[in-house]
């Protein structure tokens, strides 16, 4: 079913913060709108209120026809306990809904109820329309594809981090949706997988909106973005795609400062004027008091109308300002400024393997003979699944090895920001954790928090309510707190906005010690240089040329 969907004048915000205000946004079939913003400026919001799930502060969403079904992929996909992998396919599909609809619609249908042909009839026009009656066929076959060679009757709860990535993937490209709203799809997806769902996006007749931090995959995908600018307090549409959106938004900035300046330098000029036009006729009028003795009608005279002349021109200056249309001076935007801490040189080996063997069920990564030298950088690729986040954990010492030998360097102090970013999923609020890890007190973290977008509002909240980008703020944030040489970034650009990506990968470029990065992000690979690059693949680990 072709479906548009209009959002007119919303708004939303936040703690009494205003997110956005007067959006308008149609989203009309085989568009692909890139939603971008900073972390924290509203594009989950706005995806939940697009998918009805959360109401609008202001104005309205609506769907033509109003029977479209509109299909809401938020960025954390929630593996539900006791939840089969067919089970959560079901429910991300909007297969389970339906299914339940029909059941209820077939009751009505067996009781004879008012109205039960024509419920029926749409509940079973929903269910088809989702793909419910070849679901179980398709499901089998999707994953078979994306190489998930699992049993799908298995809990979601016990795949690992890249199995769960892929059903993540499977559940998308097995949806019939005639609106896609999709929150961060890119997370956690190795290069296969995106290649795949770039090309499932550009395929859609459906209409799109897609939260995305992965520059390449917007590049590739998008025919306009909407841009959620929290600094400036604007909404703004670029045409074009992504790379138009980037050169359009930078003449837009540029334009924008420009008209500031002149009108900062007209009105310090004109302002400049009136005082020195005030102080000519205090000096007039002072000059005329000490004249008016003499005898002298007509030059008197003069001297009292050259006076108010004088005393006009300021206040008809003052008016030409009043009258200035006010140009509001653009905003800074926040920037991370990230510098991490280092720590005093290790020494020229950092981290060494030998024979080293991991075991994990059925998988086994190595056996694996390596060694990382001082100050190297070293990226590190391959499929989910494959044995990366395994291979990081074995040489940093956090799992037991089966066979072999690892060990870190002397003198080594290590700064992670792990995939997952457990450190920040607790109960307990945001600046206890981050001040008992840092070892800073209290003004110390709260200063360093907010340097890294993270104020009052976010420190005293449980850091399990932050949202992903907000917690890998939190991380970065610890490493230049501690001093480190040896930096390991496990997918670090995973929800961070596109603003910190950029400015982490020039902190990047300023770092001295040893790096590990571990990313999926094709532009951060370019962007970021490295000495070495290493592929894991079923286990086994291998140096690229």
């Amino acid at each position: 079913m072709s479906a548009t969907l209009v959002g007119k004048g919303l708004a939303a915000g936040h703690g009494g913060r205003v997110l956005f205000s007067e959006l308008d946004l149609v989203v009309a079939p085989s568009d692909v709108i890139g939603l971008v913003g900073v972390n924290g400026a509203g594009k989950s919001t706005l995806l939940r209120m697009l998918a009805g799930i959360d109401q609008p502060e202001g104005g309205s969403v609506r769907l033509n026809p109003p029977s479209a079904v509109v299909g809401y992929l938020p960025q954390e996909p929630e593996r539900r306990q006791g939840e089969t992998v067919r089970e959560f396919l079901a429910r991300r599909t909007g297969v389970t809904g339906a299914q339940r609809d029909l059941d209820e619609a077939t009751q009505a249908l067996v009781e004879s109820r008012q109205g039960a042909d024509d419920a029926y009839s749409l509940a079973l026009e929903r269910w088809l329309s989702l793909g419910g009656a070849d679901l179980e066929e398709r499901a089998e076959e999707v994953a078979a594809d994306l190489g998930l060679m699992i049993d799908l009757d298995q809990a979601m709860t016990s795949l690992s981090g890249g199995q769960a990535a892929r059903a993540g993937l499977a559940s998308l490209l097995l949806s019939r949706y005639d609106l896609f709203l999709l929150d961060e799809p890119t997370n956690d997806l190795d290069l296969d997988g995106l290649d795949r769902l770039e090309a499932f996006v550009k395929g859609l007749r459906a209409g799109t909106v897609v939260v995305s931090h992965d520059r390449e995959f917007l590049a590739r995908t998008a025919t306009a973005v909407l841009e959620l600018d929290l600094v400036q307090q604007q909404v703004r549409l670029f045409g074009g795609g992504y790379q138009a959106y980037l050169e359009e938004r930078e003449v837009a900035r540029r334009h924008a400062r420009e008209r500031y300046e002149e009108y900062a330098d007209t009105r310090a000029d004109l302002e400049l004027r009136a005082r020195t036009q005030r102080a000519w006729m205090e000096k007039g009028v002072k000059n005329a008091r000490r004249k008016q003795k003499d005898n002298d009608k007509i030059g008197r005279n003069a001297r009292v109308e050259t006076t108010e002349k004088q005393a006009a021109k300021p206040r008809q200056t003052e008016k030409l300002i009043e009258r200035m249309e006010v140009v509001e001076e653009p905003r800074k935007e926040w920037e991370l400024r990230m510098e991490i801490a280092a720590a005093p040189r290790a020494g020229a080996v950092v981290a060494t393997m030998r024979e080293a063997v991991v075991r994990r069920g059925s998988f086994t990564l190595g056996p694996v003979d390596l060694e990382v030298g001082w100050a190297e950088r070293v990226a590190i690729t391959g499929a989910n699944g494959s044995g990366k986040t395994t291979l990081l954990a074995a040489m940093l010492g956090k799992v037991p090895l089966d066979e072999g030998h690892a060990a870190l360097g002397p003198g080594v102090v290590v700064g992670e920001v792990d995939q997952a970013r457990r450190r920040f999923e607790g109960e307990e609020p945001l600046l206890g954790v981050f001040g008992e890890a840092s070892g800073l007190v209290e003004a110390e973290a709260r200063t360093l928090l907010a340097k890294f977008g993270l104020r009052a509002d976010h420190v005293l909240r449980p850091a399990a309510t932050l949202s992903p980008g907000e917690r890998t703020r939190a991380g970065l944030a610890l490493l230049q707190a501690k001093g480190v040489n040896l930096l390991v970034l496990d997918e670090p650009t995973n929800h961070l906005d596109l603003a910190a990506i950029e400015q982490l990968e020039s902190a990047l470029a300023h770092y001295s010690g040893t790096l590990l990065l571990v990313t999926h992000d094709r532009r951060m690979l370019e962007a970021v240089q490295v000495d070495r690059r290493l592929r894991v693949k079923d286990g086994h680990v291998s140096e690229e040329g």
